[in-house]
Protein backbone atom coordinates (compact mmCIF):
# COMPACT_ATOMS: atom_id res chain seq x y z
CA UNK A 1 0.00 0.00 0.00
CA UNK A 2 1.45 3.20 -0.75
CA UNK A 3 0.14 7.40 -1.04
CA UNK A 4 -1.30 8.62 -4.06
CA UNK A 5 -2.38 12.07 -4.07
CA UNK A 6 -3.30 12.47 -0.73
CA UNK A 7 -5.23 9.63 -0.50
CA UNK A 8 -3.76 5.43 0.22
CA UNK A 9 -3.60 2.80 -2.89
CA UNK A 10 -2.93 -0.43 -3.54
CA UNK A 11 -1.34 -1.94 -6.18
CA UNK A 12 -2.47 -5.76 -7.13
CA UNK A 13 -0.25 -8.66 -8.19
CA UNK A 14 -1.43 -7.68 -11.71
CA UNK A 15 0.35 -3.98 -11.65
CA UNK A 16 -2.95 -2.22 -11.66
CA UNK A 17 -3.27 0.33 -8.64
CA UNK A 18 -6.55 1.36 -7.21
CA UNK A 19 -7.69 3.96 -4.19
CA UNK A 20 -7.44 1.76 -1.34
CA UNK A 21 -10.88 2.71 0.25
CA UNK A 22 -12.72 1.74 -2.98
CA UNK A 23 -11.10 -1.21 -3.81
CA UNK A 24 -11.08 -2.21 0.05
CA UNK A 25 -15.43 -1.85 0.04
CA UNK A 26 -15.09 -3.65 -3.45
CA UNK A 27 -13.16 -6.47 -1.62
CA UNK A 28 -15.66 -6.32 1.61
CA UNK A 29 -18.30 -7.18 -1.00
CA UNK A 30 -16.79 -10.83 -2.09
CA UNK A 31 -15.23 -8.95 -5.27
CA UNK A 32 -11.89 -10.85 -5.57
CA UNK A 33 -11.13 -9.92 -9.52
CA UNK A 34 -9.35 -7.48 -10.68
CA UNK A 35 -12.02 -5.32 -12.12
CA UNK A 36 -9.74 -4.09 -14.88
CA UNK A 37 -8.09 -7.23 -16.15
CA UNK A 38 -10.21 -10.30 -13.99
CA UNK A 39 -7.22 -11.65 -13.09
CA UNK A 40 -7.82 -13.71 -9.58
CA UNK A 41 -6.15 -12.18 -6.35
CA UNK A 42 -4.34 -13.95 -3.74
CA UNK A 43 -2.87 -11.19 -2.04
CA UNK A 44 -5.72 -8.85 -0.56
CA UNK A 45 -6.22 -5.36 0.60
CA UNK A 46 -6.77 -5.45 4.56
CA UNK A 47 -10.04 -4.23 5.74
CA UNK A 48 -9.86 -3.44 9.45
CA UNK A 49 -13.09 -4.61 11.11
CA UNK A 50 -15.54 -2.55 12.20
CA UNK A 51 -15.96 -2.30 15.87
CA UNK A 52 -19.78 -4.38 17.33
CA UNK A 53 -21.80 -1.84 19.25
CA UNK A 54 -22.92 -4.10 22.02
CA UNK A 55 -26.55 -4.42 21.83
CA UNK A 56 -29.18 -2.02 23.26
CA UNK A 57 -31.19 -3.11 26.31
CA UNK A 58 -33.85 -5.31 25.65
CA UNK A 59 -36.61 -3.03 27.14
CA UNK A 60 -35.76 -0.72 24.12
CA UNK A 61 -37.77 -1.53 21.22
CA UNK A 62 -35.67 -1.33 17.84
CA UNK A 63 -37.22 -0.42 14.27
CA UNK A 64 -37.53 -2.89 11.86
CA UNK A 65 -34.81 -2.77 9.16
CA UNK A 66 -34.33 -4.59 5.71
CA UNK A 67 -31.05 -5.37 4.08
CA UNK A 68 -30.04 -2.66 1.71
CA UNK A 69 -29.28 -4.36 -2.14
CA UNK A 70 -26.21 -3.25 -3.69
CA UNK A 71 -27.48 -1.97 -6.93
CA UNK A 72 -25.06 -2.06 -9.76
CA UNK A 73 -24.89 0.36 -12.46
CA UNK A 74 -23.10 -0.76 -15.80
CA UNK A 75 -21.75 2.35 -17.38
CA UNK A 76 -18.64 1.93 -17.02
CA UNK A 77 -18.63 1.49 -21.23
CA UNK A 78 -15.49 2.48 -23.20
CA UNK A 79 -16.08 5.33 -25.11
CA UNK A 80 -16.74 4.47 -28.67
CA UNK A 81 -14.73 4.71 -31.45
CA UNK A 82 -14.05 8.99 -32.47
CA UNK A 83 -14.91 9.78 -35.93
CA UNK A 84 -12.10 10.45 -37.75
CA UNK A 85 -11.29 12.23 -41.47
CA UNK A 86 -10.39 8.77 -42.86
CA UNK A 87 -13.56 7.02 -41.65
CA UNK A 88 -15.99 9.47 -40.94
CA UNK A 89 -17.10 7.86 -37.91
CA UNK A 90 -17.20 4.34 -39.70
CA UNK A 91 -15.71 0.81 -38.43
CA UNK A 92 -13.11 -0.48 -40.76
CA UNK A 93 -14.40 -3.84 -41.60
CA UNK A 94 -12.65 -7.16 -41.27
CA UNK A 95 -14.89 -8.70 -43.84
CA UNK A 96 -14.87 -5.60 -46.23
CA UNK A 97 -18.56 -4.94 -45.66
CA UNK A 98 -18.81 -1.49 -47.06
CA UNK A 99 -22.08 -1.37 -48.93
CA UNK A 100 -22.08 -0.49 -52.64
CA UNK A 101 -25.24 1.87 -53.62
CA UNK A 102 -28.93 1.77 -52.26
CA UNK A 103 -31.41 -0.51 -51.56
CA UNK A 104 -33.28 -2.33 -54.41
CA UNK A 105 -36.84 -2.75 -54.75
CA UNK A 106 -38.77 -4.96 -57.29
CA UNK A 107 -42.42 -6.05 -57.96
CA UNK A 108 -43.58 -8.93 -59.41
CA UNK A 109 -47.21 -9.56 -60.64
CA UNK A 110 -49.29 -13.16 -60.63
CA UNK A 111 -50.14 -12.52 -64.08
CA UNK A 112 -49.09 -9.53 -66.57
CA UNK A 113 -52.65 -9.63 -67.77
CA UNK A 114 -55.98 -10.18 -66.64
CA UNK A 115 -59.00 -9.78 -68.95
CA UNK A 116 -61.28 -7.73 -68.25
CA UNK A 117 -64.78 -9.53 -67.62
CA UNK A 118 -62.41 -11.61 -64.51
CA UNK A 119 -62.10 -10.59 -61.17
CA UNK A 120 -59.93 -12.19 -58.55
CA UNK A 121 -59.74 -12.32 -54.87
CA UNK A 122 -55.92 -13.49 -54.42
CA UNK A 123 -54.31 -11.94 -56.80
CA UNK A 124 -50.26 -12.17 -55.90
CA UNK A 125 -47.95 -9.06 -56.27
CA UNK A 126 -44.33 -10.32 -54.93
CA UNK A 127 -42.57 -7.34 -53.26
CA UNK A 128 -38.73 -8.35 -53.07
CA UNK A 129 -36.21 -6.27 -51.81
CA UNK A 130 -32.36 -6.62 -51.66
CA UNK A 131 -29.81 -4.56 -49.17
CA UNK A 132 -26.76 -3.09 -51.30
CA UNK A 133 -23.89 -5.22 -51.65
CA UNK A 134 -20.26 -4.96 -50.28
CA UNK A 135 -17.27 -4.93 -51.50
CA UNK A 136 -16.00 -8.45 -51.13
CA UNK A 137 -17.53 -10.36 -48.83
CA UNK A 138 -13.96 -12.46 -48.74
CA UNK A 139 -11.94 -9.74 -48.21
CA UNK A 140 -9.72 -9.70 -45.03
CA UNK A 141 -8.44 -5.59 -45.24
CA UNK A 142 -9.61 -3.43 -42.39
CA UNK A 143 -9.84 -0.53 -45.07
CA UNK A 144 -13.58 -1.25 -45.95
CA UNK A 145 -16.03 1.36 -43.59
CA UNK A 146 -18.70 -0.35 -42.28
CA UNK A 147 -21.22 0.24 -39.16
CA UNK A 148 -19.43 -0.62 -36.01
CA UNK A 149 -21.43 -3.22 -33.43
CA UNK A 150 -22.02 -3.40 -29.53
CA UNK A 151 -22.37 -7.16 -28.73
CA UNK A 152 -23.31 -8.85 -25.81
CA UNK A 153 -22.62 -12.67 -25.20
CA UNK A 154 -25.13 -14.28 -22.83
CA UNK A 155 -23.17 -17.79 -22.17
CA UNK A 156 -24.22 -20.97 -20.52
CA UNK A 157 -21.61 -21.95 -17.61
CA UNK A 158 -23.96 -24.42 -15.73
CA UNK A 159 -22.29 -27.62 -14.42
CA UNK A 160 -23.61 -29.50 -17.50
CA UNK A 161 -21.44 -27.47 -19.55
CA UNK A 162 -18.55 -28.65 -18.08
CA UNK A 163 -15.79 -30.50 -20.15
CA UNK A 164 -15.45 -30.53 -23.82
CA UNK A 165 -18.44 -28.12 -24.47
CA UNK A 166 -16.93 -25.39 -22.28
CA UNK A 167 -13.85 -25.99 -24.23
CA UNK A 168 -15.61 -25.72 -27.26
CA UNK A 169 -17.55 -22.52 -26.17
CA UNK A 170 -14.22 -20.93 -25.50
CA UNK A 171 -12.96 -21.68 -28.74
CA UNK A 172 -15.52 -20.38 -30.44
CA UNK A 173 -15.66 -17.25 -28.20
CA UNK A 174 -12.00 -16.82 -29.02
CA UNK A 175 -13.12 -16.70 -32.84
CA UNK A 176 -15.31 -14.34 -32.19
CA UNK A 177 -13.03 -12.02 -30.41
CA UNK A 178 -10.28 -12.38 -33.30
CA UNK A 179 -12.99 -11.30 -35.50
CA UNK A 180 -14.28 -7.96 -34.21
CA UNK A 181 -12.88 -4.68 -35.09
CA UNK A 182 -11.09 -2.28 -33.31
CA UNK A 183 -14.53 0.16 -33.17
CA UNK A 184 -16.66 -3.08 -32.09
CA UNK A 185 -17.00 -3.30 -28.40
CA UNK A 186 -18.01 -6.59 -26.79
CA UNK A 187 -19.05 -7.74 -22.94
CA UNK A 188 -19.26 -11.28 -21.98
CA UNK A 189 -22.01 -12.13 -19.94
CA UNK A 190 -21.78 -15.82 -18.05
CA UNK A 191 -24.46 -18.02 -15.98
CA UNK A 192 -25.11 -20.22 -14.13
CA UNK A 193 -27.45 -20.26 -11.09
CA UNK A 194 -27.06 -16.65 -10.91
CA UNK A 195 -25.16 -14.38 -13.64
CA UNK A 196 -22.19 -11.78 -13.91
CA UNK A 197 -20.84 -9.58 -16.14
CA UNK A 198 -17.43 -11.28 -16.99
CA UNK A 199 -15.93 -8.31 -18.91
CA UNK A 200 -17.50 -4.93 -19.22
CA UNK A 201 -18.53 -3.37 -23.10
CA UNK A 202 -14.72 -2.58 -24.45
CA UNK A 203 -13.42 -1.97 -27.74
CA UNK A 204 -11.77 -4.55 -29.47
CA UNK A 205 -8.52 -3.14 -29.64
CA UNK A 206 -5.46 -5.60 -29.14
CA UNK A 207 -5.60 -5.03 -25.41
CA UNK A 208 -9.62 -5.00 -25.16
CA UNK A 209 -9.23 -8.29 -26.87
CA UNK A 210 -6.64 -9.77 -24.82
CA UNK A 211 -8.94 -8.98 -21.61
CA UNK A 212 -11.82 -10.44 -22.99
CA UNK A 213 -9.55 -14.16 -24.29
CA UNK A 214 -8.22 -14.19 -20.29
CA UNK A 215 -11.66 -13.50 -19.16
CA UNK A 216 -13.12 -16.08 -21.19
CA UNK A 217 -10.42 -18.77 -20.25
CA UNK A 218 -11.32 -18.30 -16.48
CA UNK A 219 -14.89 -19.44 -17.25
CA UNK A 220 -15.25 -22.49 -14.78
CA UNK A 221 -18.72 -24.72 -15.87
CA UNK A 222 -20.44 -25.20 -12.08
CA UNK A 223 -24.31 -24.79 -10.98
CA UNK A 224 -27.91 -24.81 -12.25
CA UNK A 225 -29.24 -22.52 -15.21
CA UNK A 226 -30.73 -19.35 -14.84
CA UNK A 227 -31.39 -17.80 -18.46
CA UNK A 228 -33.39 -15.37 -17.07
CA UNK A 229 -31.03 -13.85 -14.76
CA UNK A 230 -28.41 -13.86 -17.64
CA UNK A 231 -30.69 -12.14 -20.16
CA UNK A 232 -31.35 -9.65 -17.38
CA UNK A 233 -27.52 -8.65 -16.95
CA UNK A 234 -27.48 -8.39 -20.51
CA UNK A 235 -30.59 -6.00 -20.34
CA UNK A 236 -28.66 -3.97 -18.02
CA UNK A 237 -24.87 -3.68 -19.72
CA UNK A 238 -27.04 -2.33 -23.20
CA UNK A 239 -29.71 0.20 -21.14
CA UNK A 240 -27.04 1.53 -19.24
CA UNK A 241 -24.16 2.18 -21.09
CA UNK A 242 -23.44 6.29 -21.68
CA UNK A 243 -22.21 5.41 -25.69
CA UNK A 244 -23.62 3.16 -28.27
CA UNK A 245 -22.65 2.16 -31.54
CA UNK A 246 -24.60 2.01 -34.53
CA UNK A 247 -25.21 -1.65 -34.63
CA UNK A 248 -26.50 -3.46 -31.26
CA UNK A 249 -27.50 -7.95 -30.70
CA UNK A 250 -27.38 -10.17 -28.16
CA UNK A 251 -25.89 -13.38 -28.57
CA UNK A 252 -27.26 -16.73 -26.20
CA UNK A 253 -26.29 -19.93 -25.85
CA UNK A 254 -27.24 -22.96 -23.19
CA UNK A 255 -27.73 -26.50 -23.17
CA UNK A 256 -30.43 -26.53 -20.50
CA UNK A 257 -33.38 -25.25 -19.34
CA UNK A 258 -34.40 -22.49 -16.90
CA UNK A 259 -34.34 -24.36 -13.39
CA UNK A 260 -35.08 -20.69 -11.51
CA UNK A 261 -37.72 -19.17 -13.38
CA UNK A 262 -41.23 -19.42 -12.56
CA UNK A 263 -43.13 -19.71 -16.47
CA UNK A 264 -46.79 -19.27 -16.17
CA UNK A 265 -48.92 -21.07 -18.48
CA UNK A 266 -50.98 -18.73 -21.50
CA UNK A 267 -53.91 -20.89 -23.36
CA UNK A 268 -52.20 -24.86 -22.22
CA UNK A 269 -48.54 -23.73 -23.53
CA UNK A 270 -45.71 -22.30 -20.98
CA UNK A 271 -45.08 -18.42 -21.53
CA UNK A 272 -41.84 -18.03 -22.31
CA UNK A 273 -41.39 -14.24 -22.87
CA UNK A 274 -41.39 -14.07 -19.26
CA UNK A 275 -37.51 -14.94 -19.13
CA UNK A 276 -37.31 -11.85 -21.58
CA UNK A 277 -36.39 -8.38 -20.16
CA UNK A 278 -38.85 -5.95 -21.33
CA UNK A 279 -36.40 -3.90 -22.84
CA UNK A 280 -35.85 -6.42 -25.31
CA UNK A 281 -39.36 -7.01 -26.13
CA UNK A 282 -40.28 -4.76 -29.46
CA UNK A 283 -43.65 -2.67 -28.03
CA UNK A 284 -44.80 0.69 -29.27
CA UNK A 285 -43.23 0.73 -32.46
CA UNK A 286 -39.35 0.74 -31.02
CA UNK A 287 -36.53 -1.23 -32.28
CA UNK A 288 -34.80 -2.70 -29.89
CA UNK A 289 -31.55 -5.52 -30.02
CA UNK A 290 -32.39 -8.63 -31.59
CA UNK A 291 -31.60 -12.32 -29.46
CA UNK A 292 -30.11 -14.44 -31.64
CA UNK A 293 -30.26 -17.66 -29.51
CA UNK A 294 -27.87 -21.23 -29.73
CA UNK A 295 -29.46 -24.63 -28.53
CA UNK A 296 -26.63 -26.42 -27.70
CA UNK A 297 -26.67 -30.41 -27.73
CA UNK A 298 -30.03 -32.36 -27.58
CA UNK A 299 -30.99 -31.27 -23.80
CA UNK A 300 -31.54 -27.92 -24.31
CA UNK A 301 -35.31 -25.91 -24.20
CA UNK A 302 -35.94 -25.32 -27.83
CA UNK A 303 -39.48 -23.91 -27.12
CA UNK A 304 -37.94 -21.31 -24.82
CA UNK A 305 -34.85 -20.11 -26.98
CA UNK A 306 -37.08 -19.83 -29.70
CA UNK A 307 -39.45 -17.78 -28.16
CA UNK A 308 -36.79 -15.40 -27.08
CA UNK A 309 -35.38 -14.84 -30.49
CA UNK A 310 -38.92 -14.57 -32.02
CA UNK A 311 -39.88 -11.90 -29.51
CA UNK A 312 -37.09 -10.13 -29.89
CA UNK A 313 -36.28 -10.21 -34.16
CA UNK A 314 -33.91 -12.51 -33.58
CA UNK A 315 -32.82 -16.06 -35.01
CA UNK A 316 -32.60 -19.34 -33.41
CA UNK A 317 -30.28 -21.78 -34.24
CA UNK A 318 -29.90 -25.94 -33.50
CA UNK A 319 -26.24 -26.80 -32.68
CA UNK A 320 -26.87 -30.84 -32.65
CA UNK A 321 -23.40 -31.34 -33.77
CA UNK A 322 -21.38 -29.89 -30.57
CA UNK A 323 -18.04 -29.52 -32.87
CA UNK A 324 -19.61 -27.01 -35.02
CA UNK A 325 -20.52 -24.05 -32.44
CA UNK A 326 -17.56 -22.33 -33.56
CA UNK A 327 -19.58 -22.50 -36.51
CA UNK A 328 -22.50 -21.28 -35.87
CA UNK A 329 -21.02 -18.28 -34.30
CA UNK A 330 -19.14 -17.55 -37.12
CA UNK A 331 -22.09 -17.28 -39.43
CA UNK A 332 -24.01 -15.19 -37.26
CA UNK A 333 -21.46 -12.17 -36.28
CA UNK A 334 -20.75 -12.52 -40.58
CA UNK A 335 -24.41 -10.84 -40.75
CA UNK A 336 -23.70 -8.85 -37.72
CA UNK A 337 -20.42 -7.17 -38.77
CA UNK A 338 -22.10 -6.51 -42.40
CA UNK A 339 -25.36 -4.63 -41.26
CA UNK A 340 -25.59 -1.95 -44.38
CA UNK A 341 -29.91 -1.02 -43.43
CA UNK A 342 -31.71 -0.25 -40.17
CA UNK A 343 -35.23 0.78 -39.76
CA UNK A 344 -36.46 -0.47 -43.33
CA UNK A 345 -40.03 -0.10 -43.39
CA UNK A 346 -42.06 -0.96 -47.02
CA UNK A 347 -45.50 1.61 -47.56
CA UNK A 348 -47.40 -0.12 -50.91
CA UNK A 349 -50.56 1.86 -52.41
CA UNK A 350 -52.89 1.13 -54.47
CA UNK A 351 -53.13 3.70 -57.04
CA UNK A 352 -56.43 1.81 -58.76
CA UNK A 353 -60.16 3.09 -56.79
CA UNK A 354 -61.11 -0.64 -56.89
CA UNK A 355 -58.31 -2.76 -56.05
CA UNK A 356 -57.77 -3.58 -52.36
CA UNK A 357 -55.06 -5.25 -50.56
CA UNK A 358 -56.51 -8.28 -48.39
CA UNK A 359 -53.84 -9.72 -47.08
CA UNK A 360 -49.59 -9.54 -46.49
CA UNK A 361 -47.68 -12.55 -46.13
CA UNK A 362 -44.77 -11.22 -44.26
CA UNK A 363 -43.35 -13.99 -41.65
CA UNK A 364 -42.63 -12.28 -38.15
CA UNK A 365 -42.24 -9.19 -39.75
CA UNK A 366 -44.83 -6.41 -37.93
CA UNK A 367 -47.19 -5.35 -41.43
CA UNK A 368 -51.24 -3.78 -41.44
CA UNK A 369 -53.62 -3.39 -44.01
CA UNK A 370 -55.33 0.12 -43.61
CA UNK A 371 -59.20 -0.50 -43.20
CA UNK A 372 -59.82 1.11 -46.74
CA UNK A 373 -57.59 -1.86 -48.44
CA UNK A 374 -55.62 1.08 -50.16
CA UNK A 375 -52.36 1.03 -48.62
CA UNK A 376 -50.05 -1.58 -46.77
CA UNK A 377 -46.84 -1.05 -44.35
CA UNK A 378 -44.20 -3.71 -43.62
CA UNK A 379 -41.96 -2.83 -40.66
CA UNK A 380 -38.36 -5.12 -41.73
CA UNK A 381 -35.75 -3.50 -39.38
CA UNK A 382 -31.74 -4.08 -40.34
CA UNK A 383 -30.62 -5.97 -43.23
CA UNK A 384 -27.08 -7.42 -43.51
CA UNK A 385 -25.32 -6.80 -47.00
CA UNK A 386 -26.92 -8.68 -49.72
CA UNK A 387 -29.78 -9.89 -47.77
CA UNK A 388 -32.89 -10.47 -49.49
CA UNK A 389 -36.82 -10.14 -48.33
CA UNK A 390 -39.98 -11.45 -50.38
CA UNK A 391 -43.25 -10.57 -49.19
CA UNK A 392 -46.22 -11.29 -50.80
CA UNK A 393 -49.54 -9.09 -51.02
CA UNK A 394 -52.90 -9.89 -51.94
CA UNK A 395 -55.03 -8.19 -53.72
CA UNK A 396 -58.79 -8.33 -54.64
CA UNK A 397 -58.81 -7.20 -58.27
CA UNK A 398 -62.58 -6.83 -59.62
CA UNK A 399 -63.89 -6.24 -63.24
CA UNK A 400 -63.43 -3.35 -64.97
CA UNK A 401 -65.46 -1.35 -67.34
CA UNK A 402 -63.82 0.09 -70.37
CA UNK A 403 -62.44 -0.40 -73.85
CA UNK A 404 -58.64 -0.33 -73.21
CA UNK A 405 -55.69 0.64 -71.35
CA UNK A 406 -53.99 -0.88 -68.35
CA UNK A 407 -54.67 -0.33 -64.63
CA UNK A 408 -52.24 0.22 -62.39
CA UNK A 409 -52.70 -2.19 -59.26
CA UNK A 410 -50.05 -0.97 -57.04
CA UNK A 411 -47.92 2.07 -57.47
CA UNK A 412 -45.50 0.78 -55.06
CA UNK A 413 -44.84 3.24 -54.49
CA UNK A 414 -43.32 0.47 -53.02
CA UNK A 415 -41.64 3.19 -51.49
CA UNK A 416 -39.51 1.47 -48.89
CA UNK A 417 -37.51 4.08 -46.69
CA UNK A 418 -34.55 3.03 -44.42
CA UNK A 419 -31.44 4.64 -42.41
CA UNK A 420 -27.81 3.36 -43.92
CA UNK A 421 -26.39 1.95 -41.02
CA UNK A 422 -23.10 3.34 -41.79
CA UNK A 423 -23.48 7.12 -42.51
CA UNK A 424 -26.57 7.58 -40.29
CA UNK A 425 -28.53 9.57 -43.52
CA UNK A 426 -31.91 8.43 -44.41
CA UNK A 427 -32.82 6.85 -47.71
CA UNK A 428 -36.17 6.53 -49.66
CA UNK A 429 -36.36 4.52 -52.48
CA UNK A 430 -39.29 4.04 -55.33
CA UNK A 431 -39.78 0.81 -57.31
CA UNK A 432 -41.52 1.06 -60.75
CA UNK A 433 -45.47 0.60 -60.58
CA UNK A 434 -46.87 -2.83 -60.52
CA UNK A 435 -49.07 -2.77 -64.23
CA UNK A 436 -51.30 -5.66 -65.11
CA UNK A 437 -52.90 -4.87 -68.72
CA UNK A 438 -56.76 -5.75 -68.99
CA UNK A 439 -57.37 -6.91 -72.65
CA UNK A 440 -60.61 -7.77 -73.76
CA UNK A 441 -59.40 -11.90 -73.74
CA UNK A 442 -56.34 -13.42 -72.29
CA UNK A 443 -54.75 -16.57 -73.43
CA UNK A 444 -52.33 -19.08 -71.49
CA UNK A 445 -51.73 -17.06 -69.29
CA UNK A 446 -47.83 -17.87 -68.05
CA UNK A 447 -47.37 -17.43 -63.92
CA UNK A 448 -44.62 -15.27 -62.80
CA UNK A 449 -41.98 -17.87 -61.59
CA UNK A 450 -40.57 -15.26 -58.95
CA UNK A 451 -44.21 -15.17 -57.01
CA UNK A 452 -44.53 -18.71 -57.43
CA UNK A 453 -41.96 -19.95 -55.70
CA UNK A 454 -42.37 -17.34 -53.27
CA UNK A 455 -46.11 -18.82 -52.60
CA UNK A 456 -44.41 -22.15 -52.16
CA UNK A 457 -41.71 -20.83 -49.78
CA UNK A 458 -44.62 -19.29 -47.54
CA UNK A 459 -46.99 -22.33 -48.18
CA UNK A 460 -43.95 -24.55 -47.47
CA UNK A 461 -43.63 -22.87 -43.50
CA UNK A 462 -46.97 -22.63 -43.07
CA UNK A 463 -47.17 -26.39 -43.32
CA UNK A 464 -44.14 -26.72 -41.36
CA UNK A 465 -45.62 -25.17 -38.43
CA UNK A 466 -48.51 -26.96 -38.66
CA UNK A 467 -46.71 -30.51 -39.00
CA UNK A 468 -45.22 -28.87 -35.50
CA UNK A 469 -48.66 -28.18 -34.03
CA UNK A 470 -49.61 -31.88 -34.83
CA UNK A 471 -46.52 -33.02 -33.22
CA UNK A 472 -47.03 -31.08 -29.92
CA UNK A 473 -50.26 -33.04 -29.23
CA UNK A 474 -48.76 -36.54 -30.14
CA UNK A 475 -49.91 -37.04 -33.43
CA UNK A 476 -46.75 -37.86 -34.86
CA UNK A 477 -47.90 -39.33 -38.11
CA UNK A 478 -50.13 -36.81 -39.16
CA UNK A 479 -47.31 -34.43 -38.95
CA UNK A 480 -45.70 -37.03 -41.06
CA UNK A 481 -48.58 -37.08 -43.64
CA UNK A 482 -48.26 -33.06 -43.59
CA UNK A 483 -44.74 -32.95 -44.62
CA UNK A 484 -45.26 -35.66 -47.06
CA UNK A 485 -47.94 -33.84 -48.99
CA UNK A 486 -46.34 -31.04 -48.83
CA UNK A 487 -42.51 -32.46 -50.29
CA UNK A 488 -45.19 -34.02 -53.35
CA UNK A 489 -46.65 -30.48 -54.08
CA UNK A 490 -42.90 -28.91 -53.69
CA UNK A 491 -41.31 -31.80 -56.21
CA UNK A 492 -44.21 -31.50 -58.25
CA UNK A 493 -43.55 -27.75 -58.81
CA UNK A 494 -39.31 -27.72 -59.26
CA UNK A 495 -38.09 -27.85 -63.01
CA UNK A 496 -35.08 -28.26 -61.05
CA UNK A 497 -34.92 -24.97 -59.38
CA UNK A 498 -32.46 -24.74 -56.80
CA UNK A 499 -34.43 -22.60 -53.54
CA UNK A 500 -36.98 -25.83 -54.39
CA UNK A 501 -34.78 -28.42 -54.33
CA UNK A 502 -33.61 -27.34 -50.89
CA UNK A 503 -36.89 -26.99 -49.75
CA UNK A 504 -37.82 -29.95 -50.62
CA UNK A 505 -34.38 -31.50 -49.09
CA UNK A 506 -35.78 -29.48 -45.99
CA UNK A 507 -39.16 -31.14 -45.72
CA UNK A 508 -37.49 -34.79 -46.23
CA UNK A 509 -35.06 -34.00 -43.56
CA UNK A 510 -38.07 -32.96 -40.85
CA UNK A 511 -40.32 -36.11 -42.28
CA UNK A 512 -37.47 -37.87 -40.39
CA UNK A 513 -37.44 -36.24 -37.64
CA UNK A 514 -41.13 -36.11 -36.53
CA UNK A 515 -41.90 -39.95 -37.67
CA UNK A 516 -42.01 -41.25 -33.64
CA UNK A 517 -42.11 -39.58 -29.81
CA UNK A 518 -38.43 -40.31 -29.60
CA UNK A 519 -37.19 -38.70 -32.77
CA UNK A 520 -39.26 -35.41 -32.07
CA UNK A 521 -38.29 -35.43 -28.76
CA UNK A 522 -34.62 -36.22 -29.23
CA UNK A 523 -33.75 -33.37 -32.23
CA UNK A 524 -36.97 -33.15 -34.20
CA UNK A 525 -38.69 -30.37 -32.21
CA UNK A 526 -35.71 -28.83 -32.17
CA UNK A 527 -34.62 -28.72 -35.82
CA UNK A 528 -38.55 -27.78 -36.46
CA UNK A 529 -38.36 -24.83 -34.90
CA UNK A 530 -34.97 -23.87 -36.14
CA UNK A 531 -36.68 -24.04 -39.34
CA UNK A 532 -39.55 -21.97 -38.46
CA UNK A 533 -37.07 -19.08 -37.34
CA UNK A 534 -35.38 -19.43 -40.35
CA UNK A 535 -38.42 -19.22 -42.68
CA UNK A 536 -39.87 -16.70 -40.79
CA UNK A 537 -37.05 -14.14 -40.56
CA UNK A 538 -35.62 -15.27 -43.93
CA UNK A 539 -32.22 -15.40 -42.32
CA UNK A 540 -29.61 -18.07 -42.55
CA UNK A 541 -29.28 -19.95 -39.24
CA UNK A 542 -27.42 -23.57 -38.46
CA UNK A 543 -28.87 -26.57 -38.39
CA UNK A 544 -27.76 -29.80 -39.17
CA UNK A 545 -29.08 -32.30 -42.11
CA UNK A 546 -28.56 -36.01 -41.60
CA UNK A 547 -30.41 -37.55 -44.36
CA UNK A 548 -30.11 -35.00 -47.17
CA UNK A 549 -27.72 -33.46 -49.09
CA UNK A 550 -28.57 -30.26 -50.75
CA UNK A 551 -26.90 -29.88 -54.43
CA UNK A 552 -24.01 -27.50 -53.76
CA UNK A 553 -23.82 -27.97 -49.83
CA UNK A 554 -22.08 -29.61 -47.50
CA UNK A 555 -23.35 -32.59 -45.64
CA UNK A 556 -24.66 -32.06 -42.57
CA UNK A 557 -25.09 -28.43 -43.32
CA UNK A 558 -27.88 -26.59 -43.11
CA UNK A 559 -29.92 -25.23 -46.47
CA UNK A 560 -28.51 -21.75 -47.06
CA UNK A 561 -30.83 -20.32 -48.91
CA UNK A 562 -30.92 -17.28 -46.66
CA UNK A 563 -27.32 -16.83 -46.23
CA UNK A 564 -25.61 -13.72 -47.48
CA UNK A 565 -21.93 -13.92 -49.26
CA UNK A 566 -20.37 -11.96 -45.79
CA UNK A 567 -22.32 -14.83 -43.50
CA UNK A 568 -20.78 -17.50 -45.44
CA UNK A 569 -16.96 -15.63 -46.14
CA UNK A 570 -17.38 -15.80 -41.85
CA UNK A 571 -18.40 -19.53 -41.97
CA UNK A 572 -15.47 -20.40 -44.11
CA UNK A 573 -13.12 -18.36 -42.34
CA UNK A 574 -14.08 -20.69 -39.12
CA UNK A 575 -13.74 -23.67 -41.06
CA UNK A 576 -10.24 -22.58 -42.22
CA UNK A 577 -9.83 -21.72 -38.89
CA UNK A 578 -11.04 -25.12 -37.18
CA UNK A 579 -9.01 -26.88 -40.01
CA UNK A 580 -5.68 -25.22 -39.31
CA UNK A 581 -5.89 -25.95 -35.58
CA UNK A 582 -6.11 -29.54 -36.23
CA UNK A 583 -3.30 -29.60 -38.33
CA UNK A 584 -1.08 -27.50 -35.51
CA UNK A 585 -2.65 -30.50 -32.62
Amino acid sequence: MAAGGGQATFTAECSHTFHFSCISASVAHGNLVCPLCNAQWRDLPFVRPTPVAPPPPAHILQPRTHPVEQVIVFDDDEQVEPASAATDGRAPSPAGASSNGVLAVKTHTEYSAVARDSSSENFAVLVHVKAPGIADAGAVSDAQPRAPLDLVTVLDVSGSMSGHKLALLKQAMRFVIDNLGPADRLSVVSFSSEARRVTRLARMTDTGKASCVSAVESLVAHGGTNIAEGLRTAAKVLDERRHRNAVSSVVLLSDGQDTYTMVRRRNGEANYEALIPPSFLRTGGEWSAPIHTFGFGNDHNAAAMHVIAEATGGTFSFIENEAVIQDAFAQCIGGLLSVVVQEARIDATCVHPGVRIISVKSGRYESRVDEDGHAATVRVGELYADEERRFLMFLAVPRTEGTGGDTTLVRHKVVCSYRDAATGGDVSVTAEDAVVARPEEVGDAERSTEVERERMRVEAAEDIAAARAAAERGAYQEAVEILENRQRAVAQSGDGDAVIVALGAELREMRGRVSSQQNYAQSGRAYRLAGMSAHAQQRANLRQMMQAQVRGAVQGEATLSYATPAMHAMLMRSREASAEQGRRQ
